[in-house]
């Protein structure tokens, strides 16, 4: 066979085989973002092999235990980190957590030092601890509480998005003659996360003893969202007063909705203040934590300068103000 022929065989078959590992590995994608999209957290777990009590305790943090003794900001520190931890749908138990957040920046500040040390020839002075310090902070606690707020708003931000649609699954419910605590399991199923692994939490608090009010009102505070609070109350007034409770939580639904219009017309007309904010506040650390990877002796060079302790420390204490000040200027209440 002519040699062009052949080449241009093998080139049709390096294609085709090409084309198919594409096609397989697309699909392959595809089916499991839909299997993951279809089981929500709780249903994972508990496919995993944990029993519903064990669940139920990790996902509402029961068995995280804050240390005590600690000072009251230290207390709400935690405290606030535990229900960042929640909102971020991690598992990892809090005081792991904190101990990791104490010990990696001790750890990196070491290790800094010892390799300015031993790599660069330079000593121990007062303007290496400093940058040193602030550098293991950053990369060692700052850096990873920031991305577990990001991961925090995100997911609230899709719960409050996910409540008017679980909301409407719940009133086609009751209209099919469902009881209240059937029509509850029946989001477990049909809602992805967060707010399928959330009602299941109720579902779950309800079946060992607890007050259908009670178990919600206990999310509507873990999440601080003010649509389940309305929720809440709608619930309450319904027991004690009577009434339609479908048509009572479909005007809810309504009113949530353009309660949100209202809210993203807001987030639409701020929308260059708050991406400033986020410039201003992580530009400066990435810029500092990535040069100072790539480069220390940029830093530890101009150390020595009797005038880097105080220009280092009031250029970081400005930085503090200005993101105090640009959040405040950003916080708009609706």
């Amino acid at each position: 066979m002519n040699p062009t022929w052949l080449k241009a065989l093998a080139l049709v078959c390096l294609f085709g085989a090409v084309f198919l590992a594409v096609e397989v590995l697309v699909s392959w994608l595809a089916s499991n973002r839909a299997e993951g999209k279809a089981i929500n957290l709780r249903l994972r777990m508990i496919g995993r092999g944990r029993t519903t009590g064990e669940t139920l305790n990790i996902l509402r943090r029961s068995d995280s235990v804050i240390p005590a003794g600690l000072p009251p900001f230290a207390t709400r520190l935690a405290m606030n980190l535990e229900r960042t931890l929640m909102q971020a749908q991690l598992t990892i138990p809090t005081g792991r957590l904190m101990l990791g957040l104490v010990v990696a920046p001790i750890v990196l500040f070491f290790v800094v030092l010892a390799a300015s040390a031993v790599g660069l020839g330079m000593g121990v002075s007062g303007g290496r601890i400093l940058i040193s310090a602030v550098f293991a902070l950053l990369l060692g606690a700052v850096l990873p509480i920031m991305f577990l707020n990001m991961r925090a708003k995100k997911t609230r931000k899709k719960m409050q998005d996910q409540f008017p649609v679980a909301l409407d699954v719940f009133v086609r419910g009751l209209r099919a003659g469902h009881p209240i605590a059937a029509a509850l399991d029946l989001l477990t199923v049909e809602m992805p996360d967060p707010i399928g692994t959330q009602f299941g939490m109720i579902v779950d608090e309800v079946t060992y003893g607890a007050e259908l009010r009670d178990a919600l009102q206990g999310m509507a505070e873990r999440w601080d969202l003010e649509d389940m609070r309305m929720f809440v109350v709608s619930l309450s007034v319904q027991s004690e007063t009577g009434g339609n409770l479908a048509e009572i939580l479909e005007n809810l639904s309504h009113v949530i909705r353009e309660r949100q219009s209202m809210m993203m017309k807001v987030r639409a007309l701020s929308s260059e203040g708050r991406m400033t904010a986020a410039i201003l506040t992580i530009l400066p650390i990435g810029t500092f934590v990535g040069l100072f990877l790539l480069n220390p002796a940029f830093f530890f060079e101009v150390s020595d300068d009797p005038w880097f302790i105080p220009g280092f420390t009031i250029l970081i204490i400005w930085y503090l103000i200005g993101v105090f000040a640009i959040r405040k200027m950003i916080d708009l209440k609706v």
